[in-house]
């Protein structure tokens, strides 16, 4: 059984914290499907970033289920602990350190994993954010920097020693970004080695795998990160594999198009129509990769293609209901009659 803090959940599913994508209107998407709990888009430290316009939709919100969790990226004891007080006072129960991202603007700064090379300054922070702020902390991390640098488990063995309520690893180096396979021993031995929760990530695309990283690592719950961009259904999958060892069929042609309008909507209502409309193209391409499984891959191309010349919400939610009104009308033609 997952449990963070005071928060016990019912399932080990976690979503990941993707810059750009776990917006408010993506996790309410993913709670709805079974996710446990879901992490918020990191947030930058730095005080005169948390009022940005791109930091605005970033934050907690207190609409969200809870626990609500935030994560913070930084590299400043002082400022990451500012900035946990603040989100705190905002309705963040959960504060998460970024310590995963390879991206190069972060690493560059001596951010997310490039931290891993410095266990002195993370026990400081670790330290700092336990003490300013009465929310369970955890912390998202890599192996290492590197093939020949691999210390995830002490730096575990530190967020463990300083307070720290959970460990989330991904199965890759700083060095290997995403690419090549992400690998589970690491994990199991640091779960092997602590007493607080970890959790594991890392390619974890289907229910088969999601079972076999569970068992394998002994881990307390499992993150879903890129598995859900286009099919927040992946939760449901898993979890109904996970209690009934069978899987569940794949979304209906229906719950494409009743999810792809609740998300469109969502996100026009959060970014305005014009930002929310530009924004939107990115998560069509998604759903439409996903959506080759249940019709010709040729149509799929060219509604995003389509969809990423319309300029206005409102071209773009008529569009996509010409185009599931037209699938949907034409699958239920090649239905036989004798099973309609």
């Amino acid at each position: 059984m997952l449990q963070i803090g005071p928060y016990v959940f019912d399932n080990p599913l976690v979503l990941a914290p993707m810059a750009g994508v776990t917006d408010a209107v993506y996790r309410k998407l993913c709670r709805q499907q079974g996710a446990a709990y879901t992490l918020a888009e990191m947030v930058a430290s730095k005080k005169a970033l948390w009022v940005s316009k791109k930091s605005a939709t970033r934050h907690v919100d207190i609409n969200d289920p809870e626990p609500r969790a935030v994560q913070l990226i930084g590299t400043d004891a002082q400022e990451l602990a500012e900035a946990a007080t603040w989100q705190e006072s905002q309705g963040a129960q959960i504060i998460d350190l970024n310590m995963g991202c390879p991206a190069k603007k972060v690493c560059t700064v001596a951010a997310g994993s490039a931290l891993m090379g410095e266990p002195d300054k993370v026990k400081q922070i670790f330290t700092a954010l336990v003490e300013a702020v009465s929310t369970p902390v955890t912390v998202k991390i890599r192996t290492g920097t590197d093939a020949d640098n691999k210390n995830a488990l002490q730096i575990a063995l530190l967020a463990q020693e300083c307070g720290l309520a959970a460990v989330t690893i991904h199965g890759r180096t700083r060095a290997e970004k995403f690419q090549g396979q992400a690998e589970y021993g690491t994990i199991k031995t640091v779960k092997q080695a602590l007493s607080i929760p970890v959790i594991a990530n890392g390619d974890i695309c289907s229910p088969e795998q999601a079972q076999f990283v569970l068992e394998y690592t002994g881990a307390d719950g499992i993150m879903i990160g890129r598995a859900s961009q286009g099919y927040p259904w992946i939760f449901r999958e898993i979890n109904h594999y996970l209690k009934h060892n069978e899987k569940l069929p794949g979304a209906a042609l229906t719950e494409f198009y009743q999810t792809i309008q609740a998300h469109l909507i969502g996100l026009y209502a959060l970014y305005g129509s014009e930002h929310g409309a530009r924004i939107a193209r990115k998560h069509l391409g998604w759903y439409t990769q996903n959506l080759s499984q249940l019709l010709a891959p040729t149509e799929c191309t060219q509604l995003r293609r389509d969809f990423n010349q319309l300029q206005t919400a409102t071209e773009q939610q008529q569009q996509i209901i010409d185009f599931f009104e037209q699938a949907l009308h034409t699958s239920n033609l090649c239905i036989p009659l004798a099973n309609r």
